[in-house]
């Protein structure tokens, strides 16, 4: 019995080239402004239109500035990113959703919530974290600039099928334990490369029982085990999520496609090339101390002491120590911290603001601490306000910044200071990913919002 990877897969094969790639059918791209001005170049300069342009959505997000979106950006290089991206889709006649729109946000929180990331599709975007949008039940996986002129031009794409991987992991999640605590775990395990030439399918009673902004996070985290997407098997969890929003299927329509949705399973006797197991009581709140997401630990656990190393890692081992200021061996709790940073395409949802705001109601935030709490969407944004979370946010010393990327990457106004130390619930850890010299340590929100009000690393169970 095939894989649900294979049934989505083989639906979109177009044609296999002999000792070659396949020709895949996407159903929808999504381009941003930063990987996407060469593939247009591209197309202009051989006299071409977009061949399916209404599966093509565009918005920027890596280079929004999180505050004062009404005016000009003052950073040239990130204006310019911006405004030629509104010039592209208007030339090429796509769908835009601009600075200030209220369907703006980052690309991998919106798909999803306007329901134009829909279970059994065939999703790509210039953007690793792409494989965000795996957590409906979606192939969805990131490309390079001229694989992206090639899907505007064909709406197709020449790809090598991955080996397929499955992770189950079974229990129940403890107190203060989320989502992004398990992919944080699964990357420990795997290691950042565990996961090459793989595609993985999450399952097991403990992802069944994730929500679906939960399911998000740990597929918008398989790219850091090195796969080439992860997904989740759609389920009443994904149903009720997609239901009545904008793009969604309506009427007969959706009880036609709710119908095919739940064939989107892999068999009992289904075989994948790899299959691995876990137990959700083995996982606790998480952070990382090195400069590559796969460096974490439990926040109770002391950083690995040098002879637990093999000796080919220990060098990049000493290297990211020296890097974060940390000693081999050492605990970090009650380790002083500079930023807080909630949002990124992995946390930036509202259940992330709802699990932040749990933890702050009736603290003060740190005098010590900057903190940013940058809302993955207008959406997400409104929902805030709606449900009142500014206020408690407010009372507690936070303030809310304009949708975004965001401190996720230095390509905007939100760099974190050299030698500064970063609570971050986005997804990477690299040297200056958040900002030259800066030192991030990547956590869930529940974790950085510990953080936000004690002013040093601390174990949020002890707060709740």
């Amino acid at each position: 019995m095939n894989t649900l990877f294979d049934k989505i897969w083989d639906k979109h094969v177009v044609q296999i080239v002999e000792v070659g790639p396949t020709q895949l059918y996407i159903d929808r791209l999504y381009c941003h402004e930063v990987t996407s001005p060469q593939a247009f170049e591209g197309m202009r300069q051989r006299g071409l239109k977009c061949f399916r342009p209404q599966n093509i959505f565009c918005m920027p997000d890596h280079n929004t500035p999180t505050h004062d979106q009404d005016k000009p950006i003052e950073d040239p290089v990130s204006r310019t990113q911006v405004d030629t991206l509104a010039k592209n889709a208007k030339d090429f006649g796509l769908t835009h959703y601009g600075m200030m729109d209220k369907s703006n946000g980052i690309i991998h929180v919106v798909g999803p919530e306007k329901g134009l990331s829909l279970p059994g599709m065939t999703i790509v975007c210039g953007d690793s974290h792409t494989s965000t949008h795996g957590a409906m039940g979606a192939v969805a996986f990131g490309i390079g600039t001229s694989e992206v002129e090639m899907v505007m031009a064909s709406q197709c794409i020449l790809q090598q099928k991955p080996k397929s991987m499955r992770i189950n992991i079974n229990g129940k999640l403890s107190k203060g334990v989320t989502a992004k605590d398990v992919a944080l775990y699964l990357m420990s395990k795997l290691t950042t490369s565990g996961a090459t030439g793989y595609f993985i399918e999450y399952a097991g009673d403990t992802v069944e029982s994730l929500s679906m902004e939960g399911r998000l996070t740990l597929c918008n985290l398989s790219i850091e085990m090195g796969a080439r997407g992860g997904f989740v098997a759609p389920d009443e969890v994904t149903f009720q999520y997609i239901k009545g929003r904008e793009f969604a299927p309506k009427g007969e329509d959706w009880d036609k496609a709710v119908e095919y949705w739940k064939t989107l399973k892999s068999g009992d006797d289904a075989v994948f090339d790899k299959e691995l197991n876990f137990n959700a009581s083995d996982i606790e709140p998480r952070i990382t101390y090195g400069t590559n997401p796969g460096m974490g630990i439990g926040i109770t656990e002391n950083i690995p002491s040098l002879d637990s190393i093999d000796e080919a890692g220990r060098a990049s081992f000493v290297k990211s120590l020296n890097y974060m200021g940390f000693e081999p061996g050492q605990s970090v709790i009650g380790h002083k911290v500079d930023y807080v940073f909630l949002g990124a395409c992995t946390n930036g949802r509202i259940e992330d603001f709802r699990a932040f705001a749990s933890l702050v109601k009736g603290h003060k935030k740190s005098e010590d601490i900057i903190a940013w709490l940058v809302p993955g969407s207008w959406a997400v944004d409104k929902q805030i306000r709606e449900e009142g979370i500014d206020k408690i946010l407010a009372e507690a010393g936070f303030e809310i910044r304009q949708p975004g990327c965001s401190a996720c990457l230095a390509m905007n106004d939100d760099k974190v200071p050299a030698g500064k130390y970063a609570v971050s619930t986005s997804n990477r850890n690299f040297e200056g990913r958040q900002g030259p010299g800066s030192r991030t340590i990547l956590c869930s929100p529940l974790v950085a919002a510990a953080a936000a009000i004690t002013g040093v690393i601390t174990d949020p169970r002890t707060l709740m």
